[in-house]
Protein backbone atom coordinates (compact mmCIF):
# COMPACT_ATOMS: atom_id res chain seq x y z
CA UNK A 1 0.00 0.00 0.00
CA UNK A 2 1.44 3.16 -1.17
CA UNK A 3 1.72 6.14 1.27
CA UNK A 4 0.47 9.28 0.07
CA UNK A 5 -0.24 12.88 1.14
CA UNK A 6 -4.34 12.66 0.73
CA UNK A 7 -4.90 9.76 2.44
CA UNK A 8 -3.33 11.01 5.70
CA UNK A 9 -5.25 14.26 5.28
CA UNK A 10 -8.47 15.55 6.36
CA UNK A 11 -10.26 18.15 3.87
CA UNK A 12 -13.06 21.06 4.90
CA UNK A 13 -15.97 21.54 2.28
CA UNK A 14 -16.58 25.14 1.66
CA UNK A 15 -19.80 26.24 0.05
CA UNK A 16 -19.12 29.72 -0.80
CA UNK A 17 -22.39 31.66 -0.50
CA UNK A 18 -23.16 30.64 3.22
CA UNK A 19 -19.88 30.69 4.99
CA UNK A 20 -18.60 34.04 5.03
CA UNK A 21 -19.69 37.49 3.78
CA UNK A 22 -17.32 40.33 3.24
CA UNK A 23 -19.31 43.16 1.71
CA UNK A 24 -22.77 42.98 3.88
CA UNK A 25 -24.48 41.67 0.54
CA UNK A 26 -25.88 38.42 2.15
CA UNK A 27 -23.99 36.12 -0.25
CA UNK A 28 -20.59 34.62 1.34
CA UNK A 29 -17.70 35.31 -0.76
CA UNK A 30 -13.83 34.57 -1.07
CA UNK A 31 -12.74 37.56 0.96
CA UNK A 32 -14.61 36.04 3.69
CA UNK A 33 -13.23 32.62 2.84
CA UNK A 34 -9.59 34.51 3.38
CA UNK A 35 -10.68 36.05 6.74
CA UNK A 36 -11.62 32.68 8.31
CA UNK A 37 -8.26 30.55 7.31
CA UNK A 38 -7.02 31.15 10.41
CA UNK A 39 -9.94 29.57 12.33
CA UNK A 40 -9.20 26.78 9.31
CA UNK A 41 -5.73 26.22 10.56
CA UNK A 42 -6.46 26.12 14.11
CA UNK A 43 -8.90 23.04 12.89
CA UNK A 44 -6.37 21.72 11.71
CA UNK A 45 -7.58 20.59 8.24
CA UNK A 46 -5.46 20.15 5.05
CA UNK A 47 -7.07 20.72 2.26
CA UNK A 48 -9.97 23.05 1.11
CA UNK A 49 -12.79 22.05 -0.66
CA UNK A 50 -14.26 24.91 -2.74
CA UNK A 51 -17.75 24.64 -3.92
CA UNK A 52 -18.18 26.07 -7.51
CA UNK A 53 -17.06 29.66 -7.73
CA UNK A 54 -17.03 30.41 -11.42
CA UNK A 55 -19.21 32.58 -13.01
CA UNK A 56 -22.78 31.48 -12.73
CA UNK A 57 -26.76 32.60 -13.40
CA UNK A 58 -26.86 30.53 -10.24
CA UNK A 59 -29.88 28.26 -11.19
CA UNK A 60 -28.66 25.61 -9.09
CA UNK A 61 -26.48 27.16 -6.87
CA UNK A 62 -23.00 27.72 -8.99
CA UNK A 63 -23.57 24.05 -10.59
CA UNK A 64 -24.45 25.78 -13.52
CA UNK A 65 -21.05 26.94 -14.92
CA UNK A 66 -21.38 30.23 -17.50
CA UNK A 67 -17.21 30.23 -17.76
CA UNK A 68 -14.65 28.63 -16.30
CA UNK A 69 -11.98 30.73 -16.32
CA UNK A 70 -14.01 33.44 -14.42
CA UNK A 71 -15.35 33.87 -10.66
CA UNK A 72 -18.96 34.84 -10.03
CA UNK A 73 -19.71 38.12 -9.37
CA UNK A 74 -21.18 37.93 -6.25
CA UNK A 75 -18.07 35.86 -5.20
CA UNK A 76 -15.80 38.50 -5.99
CA UNK A 77 -12.79 38.72 -8.54
CA UNK A 78 -10.01 36.46 -10.11
CA UNK A 79 -7.58 38.73 -8.00
CA UNK A 80 -9.91 37.88 -5.14
CA UNK A 81 -9.86 34.38 -5.59
CA UNK A 82 -5.07 34.74 -6.87
CA UNK A 83 -5.22 35.75 -2.90
CA UNK A 84 -7.08 33.03 -1.15
CA UNK A 85 -4.88 30.62 -3.02
CA UNK A 86 -1.54 33.10 -1.79
CA UNK A 87 -2.61 32.81 1.78
CA UNK A 88 -4.22 28.96 1.94
CA UNK A 89 -0.62 27.82 0.77
CA UNK A 90 0.85 30.26 3.09
CA UNK A 91 -0.81 28.56 5.68
CA UNK A 92 -0.22 24.69 4.17
CA UNK A 93 -3.52 24.58 3.05
CA UNK A 94 -4.20 23.39 -0.31
CA UNK A 95 -7.19 24.14 -2.09
CA UNK A 96 -9.20 21.70 -4.40
CA UNK A 97 -11.74 23.06 -6.67
CA UNK A 98 -14.97 21.70 -8.12
CA UNK A 99 -14.72 20.43 -11.41
CA UNK A 100 -18.59 20.22 -13.37
CA UNK A 101 -18.35 19.04 -16.65
CA UNK A 102 -21.04 16.64 -16.93
CA UNK A 103 -23.04 19.87 -17.78
CA UNK A 104 -22.56 23.62 -18.06
CA UNK A 105 -25.19 26.66 -17.75
CA UNK A 106 -27.48 27.59 -21.12
CA UNK A 107 -25.86 30.58 -20.81
CA UNK A 108 -22.27 29.22 -21.04
CA UNK A 109 -20.84 30.41 -24.84
CA UNK A 110 -20.62 27.06 -26.48
CA UNK A 111 -24.49 26.17 -25.62
CA UNK A 112 -25.57 29.58 -26.80
CA UNK A 113 -23.71 28.61 -29.96
CA UNK A 114 -24.23 25.08 -30.14
CA UNK A 115 -28.31 26.02 -30.43
CA UNK A 116 -28.03 28.41 -33.14
CA UNK A 117 -27.77 25.90 -35.98
CA UNK A 118 -27.37 22.32 -36.38
CA UNK A 119 -24.25 23.32 -38.58
CA UNK A 120 -22.62 24.84 -35.87
CA UNK A 121 -19.19 24.20 -34.75
CA UNK A 122 -20.48 23.87 -31.07
CA UNK A 123 -23.94 21.81 -32.06
CA UNK A 124 -21.90 18.44 -31.11
CA UNK A 125 -20.55 19.76 -27.68
CA UNK A 126 -24.37 18.97 -26.74
CA UNK A 127 -26.38 15.98 -27.25
CA UNK A 128 -29.09 16.78 -29.38
CA UNK A 129 -32.06 14.94 -30.50
CA UNK A 130 -35.08 14.99 -32.58
CA UNK A 131 -38.21 14.29 -31.22
CA UNK A 132 -40.57 11.48 -31.40
CA UNK A 133 -44.32 11.66 -32.37
CA UNK A 134 -44.25 15.51 -30.86
CA UNK A 135 -42.86 13.72 -27.45
CA UNK A 136 -39.14 13.44 -26.26
CA UNK A 137 -36.30 11.12 -27.67
CA UNK A 138 -37.02 8.91 -24.65
CA UNK A 139 -37.94 8.51 -21.27
CA UNK A 140 -35.55 10.09 -18.92
CA UNK A 141 -36.77 11.91 -16.13
CA UNK A 142 -34.51 14.61 -14.56
CA UNK A 143 -33.05 14.58 -11.31
CA UNK A 144 -34.70 17.46 -10.59
CA UNK A 145 -38.29 16.05 -12.06
CA UNK A 146 -39.77 16.11 -15.09
CA UNK A 147 -38.26 14.81 -18.64
CA UNK A 148 -34.47 15.00 -18.84
CA UNK A 149 -35.23 16.57 -22.32
CA UNK A 150 -35.72 20.62 -23.41
CA UNK A 151 -37.63 21.04 -26.47
CA UNK A 152 -36.17 24.00 -28.52
CA UNK A 153 -37.91 25.84 -30.97
CA UNK A 154 -34.39 26.78 -33.28
CA UNK A 155 -33.77 23.93 -35.10
CA UNK A 156 -36.95 21.94 -33.95
CA UNK A 157 -35.08 19.56 -31.42
CA UNK A 158 -34.41 18.55 -28.20
CA UNK A 159 -31.07 19.03 -25.62
CA UNK A 160 -30.52 16.59 -22.56
CA UNK A 161 -30.59 17.99 -19.17
CA UNK A 162 -29.85 15.13 -16.20
CA UNK A 163 -30.40 18.12 -13.75
CA UNK A 164 -32.07 21.34 -14.42
CA UNK A 165 -33.19 22.71 -18.45
CA UNK A 166 -30.65 25.21 -17.39
CA UNK A 167 -27.48 22.89 -17.74
CA UNK A 168 -27.42 21.10 -20.49
CA UNK A 169 -25.21 17.85 -20.63
CA UNK A 170 -21.98 18.67 -22.71
CA UNK A 171 -21.47 15.47 -25.20
CA UNK A 172 -18.10 13.85 -24.08
CA UNK A 173 -17.95 11.48 -27.43
CA UNK A 174 -16.86 15.03 -29.38
CA UNK A 175 -12.70 15.25 -28.87
CA UNK A 176 -12.84 18.45 -29.37
CA UNK A 177 -15.10 19.12 -26.40
CA UNK A 178 -12.57 16.88 -24.59
CA UNK A 179 -9.67 18.74 -24.76
CA UNK A 180 -11.18 21.99 -23.94
CA UNK A 181 -11.86 20.49 -20.97
CA UNK A 182 -8.48 19.07 -20.51
CA UNK A 183 -7.54 22.60 -21.35
CA UNK A 184 -9.27 24.30 -18.68
CA UNK A 185 -8.65 22.05 -16.14
CA UNK A 186 -4.54 22.60 -16.91
CA UNK A 187 -5.03 26.05 -16.63
CA UNK A 188 -6.26 26.03 -12.98
CA UNK A 189 -3.49 23.92 -12.41
CA UNK A 190 -1.21 26.03 -13.73
CA UNK A 191 -2.65 28.57 -11.46
CA UNK A 192 -1.50 26.26 -8.64
CA UNK A 193 -4.97 24.53 -7.29
CA UNK A 194 -3.66 21.33 -5.72
CA UNK A 195 -6.52 18.98 -7.48
CA UNK A 196 -10.46 18.82 -8.07
CA UNK A 197 -13.32 17.21 -6.73
CA UNK A 198 -15.09 16.35 -9.97
CA UNK A 199 -19.06 16.79 -9.79
CA UNK A 200 -21.43 13.52 -10.58
CA UNK A 201 -18.18 12.45 -13.13
CA UNK A 202 -19.38 9.11 -13.85
CA UNK A 203 -22.14 10.57 -15.59
CA UNK A 204 -20.31 11.76 -18.67
CA UNK A 205 -20.22 8.72 -20.70
CA UNK A 206 -24.10 7.97 -22.06
CA UNK A 207 -24.76 5.13 -23.79
CA UNK A 208 -25.35 6.42 -27.66
CA UNK A 209 -28.65 4.32 -28.19
CA UNK A 210 -30.22 6.77 -25.83
CA UNK A 211 -33.11 3.80 -24.99
CA UNK A 212 -36.10 4.13 -22.78
CA UNK A 213 -35.39 3.65 -19.07
CA UNK A 214 -37.57 1.68 -16.63
CA UNK A 215 -39.98 4.60 -14.97
CA UNK A 216 -37.70 6.87 -16.92
CA UNK A 217 -34.48 6.06 -14.62
CA UNK A 218 -31.57 7.24 -16.75
CA UNK A 219 -29.01 5.46 -14.38
CA UNK A 220 -28.47 2.16 -16.45
CA UNK A 221 -27.56 3.90 -19.92
CA UNK A 222 -25.82 7.17 -18.01
CA UNK A 223 -24.12 6.21 -14.65
CA UNK A 224 -20.38 4.09 -14.91
CA UNK A 225 -21.16 4.18 -18.91
CA UNK A 226 -19.17 1.91 -21.89
CA UNK A 227 -16.38 4.89 -22.49
CA UNK A 228 -15.94 6.42 -18.78
CA UNK A 229 -12.68 4.43 -18.08
CA UNK A 230 -11.73 5.38 -21.35
CA UNK A 231 -12.34 9.01 -20.58
CA UNK A 232 -10.83 9.45 -17.00
CA UNK A 233 -7.75 7.71 -18.62
CA UNK A 234 -7.36 9.75 -21.27
CA UNK A 235 -7.92 12.91 -18.59
CA UNK A 236 -5.68 11.60 -16.47
CA UNK A 237 -2.86 10.95 -19.11
CA UNK A 238 -3.34 14.85 -20.68
CA UNK A 239 -3.70 16.44 -17.35
CA UNK A 240 -3.40 15.04 -13.71
CA UNK A 241 -0.34 12.46 -14.45
CA UNK A 242 2.49 13.23 -12.36
CA UNK A 243 1.42 16.01 -10.70
CA UNK A 244 0.51 14.63 -6.90
CA UNK A 245 -2.87 16.24 -6.91
CA UNK A 246 -5.47 15.36 -5.10
CA UNK A 247 -8.83 13.74 -7.00
CA UNK A 248 -12.65 12.72 -5.61
CA UNK A 249 -15.38 11.27 -8.45
CA UNK A 250 -18.89 12.55 -7.09
CA UNK A 251 -19.94 9.09 -8.15
CA UNK A 252 -23.67 8.00 -7.39
CA UNK A 253 -24.86 4.43 -8.09
CA UNK A 254 -21.12 3.49 -7.96
CA UNK A 255 -20.48 -0.36 -7.08
CA UNK A 256 -17.61 -1.26 -5.07
CA UNK A 257 -16.69 -3.21 -8.35
CA UNK A 258 -16.57 -0.13 -10.12
CA UNK A 259 -15.25 1.96 -7.60
CA UNK A 260 -11.89 -0.34 -7.56
CA UNK A 261 -11.21 0.60 -11.81
CA UNK A 262 -12.21 4.07 -10.82
CA UNK A 263 -9.54 4.15 -7.88
CA UNK A 264 -7.33 1.31 -8.42
CA UNK A 265 -3.24 2.85 -8.28
CA UNK A 266 -2.30 1.31 -10.99
CA UNK A 267 -5.35 1.96 -12.93
CA UNK A 268 -4.52 5.88 -13.79
CA UNK A 269 -7.91 7.35 -13.35
CA UNK A 270 -8.25 8.74 -9.94
CA UNK A 271 -7.63 8.78 -5.99
CA UNK A 272 -11.31 8.43 -4.15
CA UNK A 273 -14.95 8.13 -5.19
CA UNK A 274 -17.92 9.07 -3.25
CA UNK A 275 -20.45 7.29 -2.99
CA UNK A 276 -23.71 7.40 -1.61
CA UNK A 277 -25.21 4.56 -0.47
CA UNK A 278 -24.97 5.36 2.98
CA UNK A 279 -26.73 8.40 2.77
CA UNK A 280 -29.17 6.93 0.79
CA UNK A 281 -30.62 5.01 3.60
CA UNK A 282 -33.93 5.45 4.32
CA UNK A 283 -35.22 6.10 0.97
CA UNK A 284 -38.57 4.57 0.45
CA UNK A 285 -42.34 5.53 -1.87
CA UNK A 286 -41.36 8.99 -2.28
CA UNK A 287 -37.19 8.68 -2.40
CA UNK A 288 -35.41 10.71 0.17
CA UNK A 289 -38.81 12.83 0.80
CA UNK A 290 -40.34 11.48 3.71
CA UNK A 291 -39.57 10.71 7.24
CA UNK A 292 -36.68 8.01 7.69
CA UNK A 293 -35.76 5.60 9.69
CA UNK A 294 -32.86 3.43 9.73
CA UNK A 295 -31.38 0.56 11.21
CA UNK A 296 -27.76 0.69 12.77
CA UNK A 297 -27.09 -2.92 11.15
CA UNK A 298 -27.99 -1.60 8.06
CA UNK A 299 -25.63 1.12 8.46
CA UNK A 300 -22.89 -0.65 9.45
CA UNK A 301 -23.18 -3.28 7.17
CA UNK A 302 -22.69 -0.35 4.09
CA UNK A 303 -19.69 1.25 5.44
CA UNK A 304 -17.98 -2.22 6.47
CA UNK A 305 -18.58 -3.52 2.79
CA UNK A 306 -16.79 0.00 1.85
CA UNK A 307 -14.11 -0.44 4.34
CA UNK A 308 -13.24 -3.76 3.21
CA UNK A 309 -14.30 -3.65 -0.47
CA UNK A 310 -11.28 -1.02 -1.12
CA UNK A 311 -8.90 -2.80 1.49
CA UNK A 312 -6.06 -4.03 -1.11
CA UNK A 313 -7.05 -1.77 -3.90
CA UNK A 314 -8.57 1.70 -3.80
CA UNK A 315 -9.05 4.44 -1.49
CA UNK A 316 -12.55 5.19 0.50
CA UNK A 317 -13.33 9.18 1.36
CA UNK A 318 -15.19 9.26 4.53
CA UNK A 319 -17.96 11.69 4.78
CA UNK A 320 -21.22 11.99 6.57
CA UNK A 321 -22.58 15.09 5.08
CA UNK A 322 -22.20 18.28 2.20
CA UNK A 323 -23.86 20.73 0.51
CA UNK A 324 -26.57 17.56 -0.81
CA UNK A 325 -27.27 16.09 2.37
CA UNK A 326 -28.73 17.22 5.57
CA UNK A 327 -26.56 17.49 8.82
CA UNK A 328 -25.68 14.36 10.34
CA UNK A 329 -26.44 15.18 13.74
CA UNK A 330 -30.06 15.41 12.77
CA UNK A 331 -29.42 12.16 10.68
CA UNK A 332 -27.95 9.67 12.67
CA UNK A 333 -27.88 11.46 16.03
CA UNK A 334 -29.89 13.47 18.77
CA UNK A 335 -29.77 17.04 17.58
CA UNK A 336 -31.96 17.57 20.69
CA UNK A 337 -31.04 16.10 24.41
CA UNK A 338 -27.92 14.52 23.51
CA UNK A 339 -26.77 17.13 20.51
CA UNK A 340 -22.95 17.36 22.05
CA UNK A 341 -22.37 13.46 22.80
CA UNK A 342 -23.82 12.07 19.85
CA UNK A 343 -22.03 15.20 17.23
CA UNK A 344 -18.87 13.90 19.01
CA UNK A 345 -19.72 10.19 18.71
CA UNK A 346 -20.74 10.43 14.87
CA UNK A 347 -17.77 12.37 13.97
CA UNK A 348 -15.39 9.57 16.22
CA UNK A 349 -17.36 6.62 14.10
CA UNK A 350 -15.75 8.86 10.25
CA UNK A 351 -12.47 9.94 11.30
CA UNK A 352 -10.99 6.25 12.69
CA UNK A 353 -12.40 4.73 9.61
CA UNK A 354 -9.34 3.83 6.71
CA UNK A 355 -10.26 6.56 4.57
CA UNK A 356 -9.93 10.61 3.81
CA UNK A 357 -12.12 11.71 6.04
CA UNK A 358 -14.26 15.28 4.77
CA UNK A 359 -15.50 17.62 7.27
CA UNK A 360 -18.51 19.41 5.69
CA UNK A 361 -18.26 23.37 7.24
CA UNK A 362 -20.34 24.10 10.26
CA UNK A 363 -20.24 19.75 10.94
CA UNK A 364 -17.37 20.79 13.29
CA UNK A 365 -19.21 22.80 15.43
CA UNK A 366 -22.37 20.49 15.34
CA UNK A 367 -24.89 22.69 13.17
CA UNK A 368 -28.51 21.47 12.68
CA UNK A 369 -30.95 20.57 10.65
CA UNK A 370 -33.40 23.52 9.97
CA UNK A 371 -37.83 23.83 10.03
CA UNK A 372 -38.93 26.77 8.04
CA UNK A 373 -42.43 27.34 8.25
CA UNK A 374 -42.65 28.33 4.95
CA UNK A 375 -42.11 26.82 1.47
CA UNK A 376 -40.76 30.65 0.49
CA UNK A 377 -37.78 30.45 2.83
CA UNK A 378 -36.61 27.86 0.67
CA UNK A 379 -34.43 28.07 -2.23
CA UNK A 380 -33.25 24.77 -3.43
CA UNK A 381 -34.06 24.20 -6.46
CA UNK A 382 -34.56 20.29 -5.91
CA UNK A 383 -36.96 20.97 -3.05
CA UNK A 384 -39.12 23.42 -5.40
CA UNK A 385 -39.59 20.71 -8.27
CA UNK A 386 -40.32 18.41 -5.98
CA UNK A 387 -42.83 20.21 -4.29
CA UNK A 388 -44.39 21.23 -7.61
CA UNK A 389 -44.02 17.05 -8.49
CA UNK A 390 -45.23 15.35 -5.23
CA UNK A 391 -48.11 17.57 -3.40
CA UNK A 392 -49.53 19.91 -6.78
CA UNK A 393 -49.04 17.28 -9.53
CA UNK A 394 -49.74 13.98 -7.63
CA UNK A 395 -51.57 15.67 -4.66
CA UNK A 396 -49.20 13.99 -1.49
CA UNK A 397 -50.66 16.30 1.43
CA UNK A 398 -48.73 19.71 2.28
CA UNK A 399 -47.80 18.82 5.71
CA UNK A 400 -46.12 15.16 4.73
CA UNK A 401 -43.69 16.70 1.76
CA UNK A 402 -43.04 19.37 4.83
CA UNK A 403 -41.72 16.42 7.10
CA UNK A 404 -39.69 15.32 4.36
CA UNK A 405 -38.42 18.23 3.45
CA UNK A 406 -37.04 19.20 7.25
CA UNK A 407 -35.62 16.02 7.51
CA UNK A 408 -33.61 15.55 3.63
CA UNK A 409 -33.82 18.81 2.01
CA UNK A 410 -30.64 20.45 0.67
CA UNK A 411 -30.91 23.69 2.62
CA UNK A 412 -30.40 21.86 5.52
CA UNK A 413 -26.81 22.06 4.92
CA UNK A 414 -27.17 25.62 3.25
CA UNK A 415 -27.88 28.16 6.04
CA UNK A 416 -25.12 30.46 6.72
CA UNK A 417 -22.50 29.29 9.35
CA UNK A 418 -23.09 30.74 12.98
CA UNK A 419 -20.09 32.16 13.70
CA UNK A 420 -21.29 34.24 16.76
CA UNK A 421 -24.30 35.03 18.76
CA UNK A 422 -25.13 38.64 17.44
CA UNK A 423 -27.55 39.73 14.27
CA UNK A 424 -27.49 36.59 11.20
CA UNK A 425 -25.06 34.67 13.62
CA UNK A 426 -22.09 36.83 12.37
CA UNK A 427 -22.61 35.57 8.81
CA UNK A 428 -23.85 39.06 7.28
CA UNK A 429 -24.48 42.80 7.89
CA UNK A 430 -26.86 42.42 5.55
CA UNK A 431 -29.83 40.33 4.96
CA UNK A 432 -28.41 36.85 4.63
CA UNK A 433 -29.49 35.04 1.03
CA UNK A 434 -30.96 32.12 3.13
CA UNK A 435 -32.21 32.61 6.56
CA UNK A 436 -29.59 31.34 9.29
CA UNK A 437 -31.10 28.31 11.53
CA UNK A 438 -32.81 30.04 15.09
CA UNK A 439 -30.30 28.36 17.06
CA UNK A 440 -27.45 30.08 16.43
CA UNK A 441 -27.28 32.24 19.85
CA UNK A 442 -26.93 28.52 21.20
CA UNK A 443 -24.99 27.13 18.72
CA UNK A 444 -21.91 29.06 17.27
CA UNK A 445 -18.21 29.36 16.67
CA UNK A 446 -17.03 31.72 18.64
CA UNK A 447 -18.85 29.95 21.51
CA UNK A 448 -17.08 26.68 20.52
CA UNK A 449 -13.87 28.02 20.59
CA UNK A 450 -14.39 29.49 23.79
CA UNK A 451 -15.31 25.92 25.67
CA UNK A 452 -12.62 23.36 25.92
CA UNK A 453 -15.43 20.76 25.68
CA UNK A 454 -16.99 22.01 22.21
CA UNK A 455 -17.90 19.58 19.30
CA UNK A 456 -14.95 22.39 17.91
CA UNK A 457 -12.50 21.19 20.17
CA UNK A 458 -13.12 17.59 19.75
CA UNK A 459 -12.45 17.66 15.83
CA UNK A 460 -9.29 19.18 16.82
CA UNK A 461 -8.38 16.31 18.98
CA UNK A 462 -9.52 13.86 16.57
CA UNK A 463 -7.65 15.66 13.52
CA UNK A 464 -4.21 15.55 15.78
CA UNK A 465 -4.87 11.74 16.74
CA UNK A 466 -5.21 11.03 13.04
CA UNK A 467 -2.01 12.75 12.21
CA UNK A 468 -0.24 10.64 15.04
CA UNK A 469 -1.20 7.62 14.68
CA UNK A 470 -0.55 5.88 11.19
CA UNK A 471 -3.00 3.22 12.64
CA UNK A 472 -5.84 5.33 11.69
CA UNK A 473 -4.92 6.05 8.07
CA UNK A 474 -3.50 2.64 7.18
CA UNK A 475 -4.56 0.18 9.61
CA UNK A 476 -7.11 -2.34 8.12
CA UNK A 477 -10.49 -2.63 9.09
CA UNK A 478 -13.01 -5.55 10.86
CA UNK A 479 -16.41 -4.70 12.35
CA UNK A 480 -17.20 -6.46 15.35
CA UNK A 481 -20.35 -7.01 17.46
CA UNK A 482 -22.17 -6.99 14.02
CA UNK A 483 -25.72 -7.88 15.36
CA UNK A 484 -26.54 -4.96 17.64
CA UNK A 485 -28.70 -2.30 16.65
CA UNK A 486 -27.22 0.22 19.25
CA UNK A 487 -23.20 0.04 19.00
CA UNK A 488 -21.22 0.21 16.22
CA UNK A 489 -17.44 -1.40 16.96
CA UNK A 490 -14.60 -1.92 15.15
CA UNK A 491 -11.17 -3.05 15.49
CA UNK A 492 -8.20 -1.72 13.16
CA UNK A 493 -5.01 -3.24 12.67
CA UNK A 494 -1.50 -1.55 11.58
CA UNK A 495 1.85 -3.52 12.28
CA UNK A 496 1.47 -4.42 15.90
CA UNK A 497 -0.81 -2.56 17.24
CA UNK A 498 -4.41 -2.43 17.40
CA UNK A 499 -7.02 0.31 18.05
CA UNK A 500 -10.73 -0.61 19.20
CA UNK A 501 -12.92 2.35 18.44
CA UNK A 502 -16.97 2.00 20.28
CA UNK A 503 -19.79 3.57 19.79
CA UNK A 504 -22.89 3.97 21.11
CA UNK A 505 -25.97 4.82 18.56
CA UNK A 506 -28.71 5.01 20.94
CA UNK A 507 -30.12 7.41 23.72
CA UNK A 508 -29.77 4.14 25.90
CA UNK A 509 -27.20 3.24 28.45
CA UNK A 510 -25.78 -0.43 26.85
CA UNK A 511 -23.46 -2.65 27.93
CA UNK A 512 -20.58 -3.23 26.02
CA UNK A 513 -19.10 -6.84 25.45
CA UNK A 514 -15.49 -7.53 24.20
CA UNK A 515 -15.60 -10.29 22.25
CA UNK A 516 -13.05 -13.04 23.28
CA UNK A 517 -11.20 -13.46 20.54
CA UNK A 518 -9.91 -9.97 21.11
CA UNK A 519 -6.98 -10.15 23.82
CA UNK A 520 -6.00 -6.98 25.29
CA UNK A 521 -2.60 -6.46 27.48
CA UNK A 522 -2.54 -3.14 26.64
CA UNK A 523 -4.64 -0.18 26.99
CA UNK A 524 -4.62 3.72 26.43
CA UNK A 525 -7.75 5.48 26.05
CA UNK A 526 -6.91 8.40 23.16
CA UNK A 527 -10.47 10.05 23.23
CA UNK A 528 -13.80 9.69 24.16
CA UNK A 529 -16.93 12.27 24.81
CA UNK A 530 -17.39 11.59 28.27
CA UNK A 531 -15.45 11.38 31.28
CA UNK A 532 -14.70 9.52 34.17
CA UNK A 533 -14.29 6.41 31.45
CA UNK A 534 -10.36 5.52 31.97
CA UNK A 535 -10.51 2.56 34.91
CA UNK A 536 -12.46 -0.12 33.18
CA UNK A 537 -11.86 -3.61 32.24
CA UNK A 538 -12.42 -3.41 28.89
CA UNK A 539 -13.98 -6.83 28.53
CA UNK A 540 -17.57 -5.71 29.92
CA UNK A 541 -18.56 -2.12 30.77
CA UNK A 542 -21.84 0.63 30.04
CA UNK A 543 -21.97 3.14 27.79
CA UNK A 544 -23.79 6.04 28.40
CA UNK A 545 -26.14 7.42 25.95
CA UNK A 546 -24.25 8.17 22.57
CA UNK A 547 -21.06 7.44 24.59
CA UNK A 548 -18.06 6.43 22.41
CA UNK A 549 -14.46 5.53 23.12
CA UNK A 550 -11.31 4.77 21.04
CA UNK A 551 -8.93 2.65 22.37
CA UNK A 552 -5.34 1.68 21.93
CA UNK A 553 -4.31 -1.92 22.81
Amino acid sequence: MKKNWWKESVVYQIYPRSFKDSNGDGIGDIRGIIEKLDYLKELGIDVIWLSPVYKSPNDDNGYDISDYKDIMTEFGTMNDFNDLLKSAHEKEIKIMMDLVVNHTSDEHQWFMESRKSENNKYRDYYIWKKGKDNEPPNNWVSCFSGSAWQYDETTDMYYLHLFSKKQPDLNWENEDLRNEVYSMMQWWLDKGIDGFRMDVINFISKDQEFPDGENGDFSKYSMNGPRIHEFLQEMNKNVLKDRNLITVGEMPGVSIEEAKLYTGEERNELNMVFQFEHTDIGNGEYGKWHKHSFKLTDLKTILSKWQNGLDKEGWNSLYWNNHDQPRVVSRFGDDKKYWKESAKMLATCLHMMRGTPYIYQGEEIGMTNVKFESLDDYKDIEIKNAYNDLVIEKGRSHNEMMEGIYDRGRDNARTPIQWDNTDNAGFTTGKPWLKVNPNYKHINVKSQLEDKDSIFNYYKKLIQIRKNNKIVVYGNYELILEDSEEIYSYVRNFEKEKLLVICNFSQNNINFKLPKDIQSKYKELLISNYDNCSEVSLENFNLRPYECRVYLI
